[in-house]
């Protein structure tokens, strides 16, 4: 039993810690090691921590924590003696003990150390992490700690998000890498260099810390939409210390994800957590039936069991937590938190903003009910026309075994892949230029009328160019000897274009399926068109012009970030694009991912079967999303070709240059110059109207690659293929095989 001079002397010992253990505050903090002429590394080093915590605790954002608190006290106490404060600083300062009094950088502002960076428009600046209230602290199981990133920036998106509401539910940022640091504790690294300690012992409780703690997450991108899910990306530290293998099996790659029987599953079932149908993969969403309007769901992602596609993602997989989360978070605040690949994010983006349903108007007894959000492709699927269904499609189960349809069965709009051998007079040139259009799908997406319900099918149409929609119609008779160029007609050699209604530059046959623009285009051309039949959507809009914008507004504040902006004159531009991936890397990756936003998003519009033992005529899962919708892909791809095609055009009837090779976005000419300025028609700075212009803006062109004549002889004569397609390999030069372009 302890005595009443125990208890008080107990007592005395924490009032005597307490009073060695005092700190000034943490700008004197900071003065007081500046005057020592010491750096953050020296004193972590001295107290054996990382550089980061004592980074925090100058800025207030931590305070140490014993046994470290009273040797730093030390420190302090000691360096105040040598630099007493200057009497302008005399007042006492009051202490910050977890206090955020301002929002974490945002991602918009990281730039390179070579580059200034250039404003965001405030689109992008909008969805940053939120400020905290003054005076708001962070709860104890999750003090934060921020690493010292030195970003002097000044950017408009600041005061964009200042002006904006701050939402508190979200104010960490989307979405945490988990790590395991030197002192084996585990930690959540943030957007704008925000550290979190994480006291979960397990991936049950790392949810619920998520969910009640973590402020995680971000607003919703539309009125009637969802706040997205929070996204945990757990590194190989991470994993071993939660149970979960640090690389998946072949047999568990093949599956994409772990057995229903691992033990981290049985834990997630006997805390009465869920997941979906994918089961515990690469990108596992965990989660509970949603009760109201409370979210209850938390998604991983895990790069070591390869959820970040080296093909998309660079070498962000192995990059150190804080760098990966400065990434990802840039990527997250500019397009959206990664639902899965960049494909399954492009099409969530569409979905994002334009929700399918949204909340009635009150009735009678003022109760709202679920109704379909005009705009939006709905809930529901709808069947596709029968020539916009790919082979195997349940609507062909009919259809003989080995049947192959042609182009009267079947709607083929796809990306150009064509090529010609060079004229004498070619031959006779230094270089080949290849040019490439910026985020071509995109501007393609832009502005598009796309259908948002079934198709009705109509004998003889009258073709009507404001009418989405597939069309049997006969473009054989027309000849690009002779066309229009806005109003006048204009004589060209043919035998120099590849024609604008089949992908491989070949002209058609007689009647054949073409997607509206594919159609309209003809027309423009000045030729008659005659449909014989068509599948039409009447209730339609501009579905895409959402997702275009938001996309376009990612790519153009990143490349700013690099050093790209979307007002340079022409040689300025050309001579900033050279070596922009340099300037910054992870930003680098951060475009390759907007890009395959993209065309993935557009992809899995037409997502095919990938196995489960599906056999043709079956459905497969795809088909069950209201946005499986192969005619909206078709129509993008169409209006892209064609709108590539008017640019060559004009060209060509302005300049007399032909295309030499074309491969989807990327256009090559003969020129005597190595550079596109010196084949593309600039006036006092002004490009050909309607023809290619430099510049970053999608659907402007940049420079894609230069060689000699001669190396695009000696490749076609090497491989024995006259008509092998250069705009392949133009960019570098490198040939290793003839490919078929898949």
């Amino acid at each position: 039993m302890p005595t009443e001079n125990d208890l008080f002397g107990a007592v005395d010992a924490l009032l005597e810690q307490v009073a060695q253990d005092d700190l000034p505050g943490p700008a004197e903090r900071k003065r007081l090691r500046e005057a020592a002429g010491l750096s953050q590394e020296q004193v972590a080093k001295a107290l054996k921590t990382r550089r980061e915590a004592v980074g925090n605790w100058e800025s207030g954002k931590t305070e140490p924590r014993p046994p470290k608190r009273a040797a730093y006290a030390r420190l302090l106490e000691g360096l105040a003696a040598r630099f007493p404060a200057p009497e302008s600083q005399a007042l006492p300062e009051p202490a910050v003990r977890e206090t955020f009094t301002s929002a974490p950088a945002a991602p918009e502002t990281f730039t390179s150390a070579s580059a200034q960076a250039a404003p965001v428009p405030p689109a992008s600046a909008a969805v940053q992490a939120p400020a905290r209230a003054e005076g708001s602290t962070t709860r104890p199981s999750s003090a934060s700690r921020r690493p010292g990133a030195k970003n002097t920036a000044k950017s408009p998106a600041k005061k964009a998000t200042a002006a904006a509401a701050a939402d508190p539910r979200f104010e960490n940022g989307p979405l945490a890498v988990v790590d395991v640091d030197a002192d084996g504790q585990v930690v959540a690294y943030c957007v704008g260099g925000l550290v979190l300690d994480v006291p979960a012992k397990s991936i049950p409780a790392l949810v619920e810390w998520t969910l009640k703690e973590a402020r995680l997450g971000q607003p919703k991108l539309s009125g009637p939409g969802k706040d997205a899910d929070p996204l945990l990306v757990l590194t190989e530290a991470a994993l071993e210390r939660y149970g979960l293998p640090v690389a998946l099996t072949q047999e568990e790659r093949l599956a994409g994800r772990i057995p229903e029987g691992h033990k981290v599953i049985k834990q997630l079932v006997r805390a009465d957590w869920k997941l979906t149908k994918r089961g515990f993969g690469p990108w596992a969403r965990i989660y509970r039936p949603a009760t109201g309007s409370e979210r209850a769901c938390v998604q991983l992602c895990i790069p070591s069991w390869h959820a970040l596609d080296s093909r998309h993602w660079g070498e962000a997989g192995q990059f150190p937590p804080a760098e990966l989360a400065r990434v990802l978070g840039v990527y997250a605040s500019r397009v959206m938190t990664p639902r899965g690949s960049t494909a399954v994010t492009g099409l969530e983006l569409m979905t994002a903003l334009h929700p399918p349903t949204r909340a009635s108007q009150p009735d009678a007894e003022g109760r709202r009910h679920s109704e379909h959000n005009p705009g939006s492709l709905g809930k529901d699927p709808v069947d596709c026309a029968p020539c916009e269904a790919p082979d195997g499609h349940p609507l062909l189960k009919d259809l003989p075994r080995f049947h192959v349809r042609g182009p009267g069965e079947k709607l083929f709009e796809e990306a150009y892949d064509w090529a010609r051998p060079l004229t004498d007079a070619e031959c006779m040139h230094r270089h080949l230029v290849g040019i490439d259009v910026n985020m071509a799908f995109a501007a393609g997406a832009n502005g598009l009328v796309v259908g948002l319900g079934a198709p009705t099918h109509v004998k003889r149409p009258v073709f009507d160019p404001k009418l989405p929609g597939s069309w049997l119609v006969d473009l054989s008779h027309v000849d690009l000897s002779r066309v229009k160029v806005g109003k006048e007609w204009v004589e060209l050699d043919s035998a120099l274009l590849p024609s604008p209604f089949t992908p491989k530059g070949e002209r058609p046959e007689g009647p054949a399926w073409y997607a509206t623009p594919t159609v309209a285009y003809a027309q423009e051309l000045g030729y008659e068109v005659r449909p014989i039949e068509a599948w039409v959507r009447y209730d339609n809009g501009r579905y895409l012009d959402g997702w275009y914008n938001r996309l376009r507004d990612a790519y153009l504040a990143t490349m700013a970030d690099l050093g790209v902006h979307a007002d340079l004159a022409p040689a300025d531009f050309l001579a900033a694009m050279d070596g922009w991936r340099q300037r910054d890397p992870q930003l680098a990756i951060v475009v390759d991912a907007i890009k395959a936003t993209v065309k993935g998003g557009l992809g899995k519009l037409r997502e095919r079967p990938r196995g489960e033992g599906w056999r043709p005529g079956e459905p497969w899962r795809a088909l069950s999303r209201p946005t499986w919708r192969p005619d909206i892909r078709a129509a993008v791809i169409s209006r892209t070709r064609i709108n590539f095609h008017r640019k060559i055009v004009k060209h060509a009837a302005f300049t007399g240059q032909y295309p030499v090779a074309i491969l989807s976005d990327c256009v090559v000419y003969a020129t005597d110059g190595a550079s596109p300025l010196d084949f593309l028609p600039y006036r006092d700075g002004k490009p050909l109207p309607g023809g290619f212009k430099l510049g970053i803006n999608p659907g402007l062109v940049k420079h894609e690659g230069t060689q000699t004549v001669l190396w695009g002889e000696e490749v076609r004569e090497r491989f024995n293929a006259p008509e092998l397609n250069l705009a392949r390999y133009i960019k570098d030069g490198t040939v290793t095989d003839v490919d078929s372009g898949e």
